[in-house]
């Protein structure tokens, strides 16, 4: 008895197709089994007084973090970030203020006439933003941060260092995580233009490394009415020896390397008057850059006491006001053995937000992650 040819082929797709059916099956069994692990509510550090109040007016800090299944662990989560991010539409104003020394700093405001949740521009809430180390307004995670603000009916504005966002230095003093002296030039432009609009301050990354040293300088005296930050480098020692891993070193800290290079080269003219440039720029990671380089601008007699300076950990105590602090325990900038947690467990104004996963500055959620993630809502 012979088959047919349909029975043969029959038979034969039916031999490849059933063990590739079980082997994906399989996959897609072991695929949502540690997603759902994956899947948990962050860990909330923080007084119980804290705690209460912050589980009743931002209930979000309850709820599970479900991040993208195919992105497995927090290098992958930041790549991935960096690659998809979608960018929503904004249309600053911008507005060029001076400091005391001569120096020019650029801020992006949306004043967001339209408002109906606080109609009234004198009294609108500002959320006064500070991009990470090299970032300005047009960053993907600024601009989602402002759109999601602006729908919730607050002004922002966003705080671009010197030198960023397009602007050129007037002075040869350029930024770092532990100067604040620029912060403190804003906050007080921002009160004297709308006195009566309380102002939240928002840092990512060394943005939110600098407005901790910030609040910590000026405990009640800041200006600012709360913090929240996102993927601060509590230690910034250990962030630099986290980012010369070799696998951190070739993803990461060549590339932030070489955007500081461009930075420094793009300036070159007025620094050149205080620094060697050409040997600034043989500089291979960030730890050599803020040797050669921002360590000397700001006056440290070494890039390890510019580090102590910078880490923000130690100082949460000095600080008055509400802080909420998100970070990922995958994050390869902020290794989670320089998280505050025995400081903050008895500190009353600050609680960290803990995730399993998330990367730096990623937190991607849904199997397409282009929409807002999680850690800017």
């Amino acid at each position: 008895m012979f088959l047919t040819h349909a029975e043969v082929w029959g038979t034969y797709w039916e031999c490849v197709f059933t063990p590739f059916t079980v082997i994906i099956c399989s996959l897609t069994a072991a695929l949502y089994y540690l997603w759902g692990r994956k899947c948990q509510r962050p860990a909330l550090v923080c007084s119980e007084a804290f705690s209460a109040f912050l589980f009743k007016h931002c209930p979000v800090v309850a709820e599970r973090f479900s991040p993208t299944p195919w992105c497995w662990g927090g290098r992958l989560q930041t790549l991935v970030f960096a690659v998809l991010k979608s960018r929503p539409p904004v249309s600053y104003r911008n507005e060029l203020i001076r400091t005391v020394d001569g120096g020019q700093i650029s801020l992006d405001w949306l004043d967001n006439q339209a408002s109906v949740t606080y109609p009234e521009s004198s009294t609108r809430p500002t959320v006064l933003i500070l991009p990470g180390i090299t970032g300005n307004s047009q960053q993907s995670y600024v601009l989602h941060a402002v759109s999601q603000a602006t729908r919730h009916g607050y002004r922002c504005v966003v705080f671009n260092n010197r030198g960023l966002g397009g602007e050129e230095l007037l002075t040869p003093v350029t930024y770092c995580a532990a100067n604040t002296s620029d912060l403190e030039c804003v906050v007080q432009h921002v009160k004297g233009l709308y006195p009566s609009a309380p102002v939240l301050g928002a840092g990512v990354s060394l943005g939110g490394m600098v407005l901790l040293n910030y609040l910590a300088r000026k405990h009640t005296e800041s200006g600012l009415v709360a913090g929240i930050t996102i993927s601060v480098p509590w230690d910034a020692l250990k962030f630099s020896s986290s980012m010369e891993e070799p696998l951190n070193w070739l993803l990461f800290n060549r590339h932030v390397t070489k955007s500081l290079h461009q930075i420094l080269n793009r300036h070159r003219k007025i620094l050149e008057k205080v620094v060697d440039v050409d040997y600034v720029l043989k500089a291979r990671s960030i730890r050599e850059f803020d040797e050669r380089f921002t360590s000397l601008m700001f006056g440290y007699s070494s890039c390890m006491d510019y580090y102590r300076d910078a880490s923000p950990g130690k100082k949460l105590p000095n600080t008055a006001v509400p802080i909420l602090c998100l970070n990922a325990a995958d994050d390869p900038f902020s290794p989670q053995t320089a998280f505050p947690v025995s400081i903050v467990q008895d500190l009353p104004n600050v609680a960290l937000v803990l995730t399993a996963h998330g990367g730096h500055i990623a937190f991607l959620q849904g199997f397409f992650p282009r929409e807002t993630s999680s850690g800017l809502q």
